[in-house]
């Protein structure tokens, strides 16, 4: 039965000819792939069953869909074939990648692989290989499809279908399956979130709900009211839900459907719950008692540190609420362009919790998305509330308070955005000691340099920079459209496609701070115009940008460690220098690592030196000692300490945005020079 599955459904439509194309495009999950790119993993739900649900259930569905139909070809009619180890690897691979999931829930993404695959030839004959009685048509192998099946295939593809065999076993499942006698009514919503919508709906504190139930819920359609003969069926299970003993093996439903069990199924349960993972799973559950006491335990937890957030805030922040509103003009029309703004909430009470730059730019997408009615896009430089949470948290983002949003886009409501960009006394007298120096800094370096920056965005692009938007106006990014970039393995130790849109190239063209999408396609042209070349990729090597960050430093410095331990590692037999673009969350510096030598070069265009940044030195540091150990290099007790952190003398940016940009001209003119010694005045230090 097809249940529980995002993508291996489709529509009916009316059969067309091999030639018409289909107007839905080919998934290619973008948004997983854009976040994966920016280190951001998505969490997975399941119920008590083992089932998918929502947040995210459908989202993984829908990946592992496009996946398997670009790894498995169609011509592979058994999906425990052993030739497939290597592509099901691959598969797991990328999910692990994008998705927070558990080792012991593989068997199920490749069950789930496995029935998409089928679902994917059965849409592929029933759509291009018959006619609207059911004929076969010998049809060329459909455009769209170019990419995922090669001539060869789609021909064994055909010939597969003509054999007398499989038409006769088509035939008798096609019978079989014509006409159901209690037919399933709700689409693509499988038993798993439907049970999950039911008690959401309810507000139900059960986990799950009896088979019958849900298969009486699952034979409802549009009009709301279940046929006659499905109410006859759930009135029979009621009644032997009275009497049958709980040591029953054989399902209500199935009685009451007078149908045989088959092994290894539990009817009306739908896709992933066996008897086995089933009666497990009850052993484990808790009671209601148990997780009613949790829930009332997590409530008062929250009440408390609501209360407490609150009372902070409303003690820290009440001066700067107070005096920067009779400073600030909110304009009901914000000026055309990018201005300087301050940020404010309303709630719980009226204060500014940030300050950024507003970009009132018409037609400006919010990571490739419309901006929420009422609303701009901002980018936030500076927190001035750490803890406020974000008006509109980002889908792509795990940013939900104004600290962790620094250096990134979000949307906020255009009543709450106030133009101009003045640090008050009062302000710096409430701030911690670190935000004292980021918000003076920050605004020493606007007024110096406010009337050159205004000077050179009233200067003509170069005549490169106009070719390319010209010929970008004429594709369909500016509306929405992306381009994948494939970077190989080579580059960052995995390979994966790059996905740039509007966005990205906009902060090109506007010469806005780049995001770790330009980096990366940088880089990939640095790999084929400098590196490959020249040979320079045996004695260079990137670590990806969005893999290695301050963030993912703080979250999750295990993964950081175990990824450039393992590039390391994996070129532990020659000297080579590794570059690695770190951002701070609002700031772009650049690290050169030469493991051998344990020299670590310090590249930043605000003049800071790795005390900076303690967390970031510290792991480095590990990582370079794990690196020693694991190559067995003997050295004295004396020198055992001696990893050299280098400040590399480099040109001083003169504003707030072109940090991003040096990096990138600090890492071509380094490859230009083709030496694993950066030249430099130096001030060094040891661990």
């Amino acid at each position: 039965m097809w249940l529980d599955v995002a993508d291996d459904q489709h529509e009916e439509v009316s059969k067309v000819s091999a030639e018409e194309e289909i107007r839905r495009g080919i998934t290619v999950m973008r948004r997983v792939v854009q976040g994966r790119s920016r280190g951001i993993i998505l969490d997975v739900s399941w119920n008590n069953q083992g089932q998918l649900i929502e947040p995210n259930g459908h989202t993984l569905t829908s990946f592992i869909g496009a996946l398997v139909r670009n790894e498995i070809p169609i011509t592979c009619h058994d999906w425990r074939n052993k030739e497939l180890k290597e592509s099901k690897e691959k598969i797991w691979s990328e999910i692990k990648r994008c998705f927070n999931i558990e080792e012991e829930r593989r068997g199920f993404c490749m069950k789930l692989a496995g029935k998409l695959l089928r679902g994917f030839r059965t849409f592929l004959s029933s759509k291009f290989l018959k006619d609207a009685d059911g004929n076969f048509v010998d049809a060329e192998l459909p455009r769209k499809y170019e990419s995922l099946i090669s001539a060869e295939e789609w021909e064994a593809f055909k010939s597969k279908r003509q054999d007398p065999t499989f038409q006769r076993i088509s035939a008798t499942n096609r019978e079989r399956a014509s006409s159901p006698a209690y037919p399933y009514r709700k689409g693509r919503v499988g038993y798993g979130r439907l049970e999950q919508s039911m008690l959401q709906k309810e507000e139900s504190s059960e986990t799950s709900l009896p088979a019958h139930v849900l298969w009486k819920e699952a034979r409802v359609g549009k009009s709301g009211v279940p046929q006659e003969e499905v109410l006859n069926v759930y009135q029979k299970c009621e009644e032997l839900s009275q009497s049958l003993s709980p040591d029953d093996t054989k399902s209500i439903l199935s009685r009451a459907l007078d149908v045989p069990e088959y092994s290894g199924r539990v009817r009306g349960k739908g896709f992933g719950v066996t008897p086995t993972s089933l009666s497990v799973r009850k052993g484990k559950a808790p009671s209601n008692r148990e997780l009613h006491a949790r829930l009332e335990a997590m409530q008062a937890e929250l009440d408390a540190l609501r209360r407490e957030r609150e009372a902070s805030a409303s003690t820290v922040y009440r001066d700067a609420s107070d005096k920067n509103s009779i400073n600030c003009t909110f304009q009901p029309n914000i000026p055309e362009g990018i201005s300087h703004c301050q940020l404010y909430l309303s709630s719980p009470h009226y204060r500014m919790v940030g300050k950024g730059k507003v970009h009132n730019v018409s037609g400006v997408l919010l990571h490739t998305r419309e901006l929420p009615a009422g609303c701009l896009k901002v980018s936030v430089d500076i927190a001035v509330d750490p803890n406020a949470l974000l008006p509109y948290p980002s889908d792509d983002s795990d940013a939900t308070t104004v600290h962790e949003a620094v250096g990134s886009f979000v949307a906020w409501p255009t009543n709450l955005i106030c133009v101009g960009y003045e640090v008050q006394e009062n302000e710096v007298s409430n701030a911690s000691a670190q935000q004292i120096k980021e918000v003076r800094n920050a605004s020493a370096r606007v007024k110096s340099s406010g009337a050159k920056k205004t000077v050179a965005r009233k200067k003509p692009t170069t005549k490169y920079r106009s070719c390319l938007r010209t010929f970008l106006e004429m594709t369909d990014i500016p509306t929405g459209g992306v381009r994948t970039i494939h970077m190989e393995e080579g580059i960052f130790g995995f390979d994966y496609d790059q996905m740039i849109g509007n966005e990205d190239f906009m902060q090109v063209f506007g010469h806005e701070e780049i995001g770790v999408n330009i980096v990366n396609t940088y880089i990939r042209f640095l790999y084929d115009k400098l590196m490959r070349p020249n040979d320079l990729d045996e004695s260079f090597g990137f670590l990806a940008p969005a893999s290695v960050n301050l963030g993912l430093i703080l979250s999750r410095p295990h993964t950081v460690t175990e990824y450039v331990l393992r590039i390391l590692m994996e070129n532990k037999d020659a000297e080579k220098l590794f570059f690695i673009p770190f951002n701070t969350g609002g700031h772009w510096l650049l690290l050169a690592i030469n493991p051998i030598r344990e020299i670590v070069y310090y590249l930043d265009s605000l003049g800071n030196d790795w005390t900076t940044y303690p967390d970031m030195k510290d792991l480095i540091d590990t990582v370079l000692q794990a690196f020693r150990a694991q190559r067995d290099i003997q050295t004295s007790r004396r020198s055992a300490n001696r990893i050299t952190w280098i400040k590399v003398a480099c040109p001083q940016q003169r504003n707030q945005i072109d940090c991003g940009y040096f990096v990138l001209r600090f890492m071509r003119d380094t490859l230009a020079l083709g030496r694993l010694v950066i030249p430099t005045d130096v001030c060094i230090s040891n661990l």
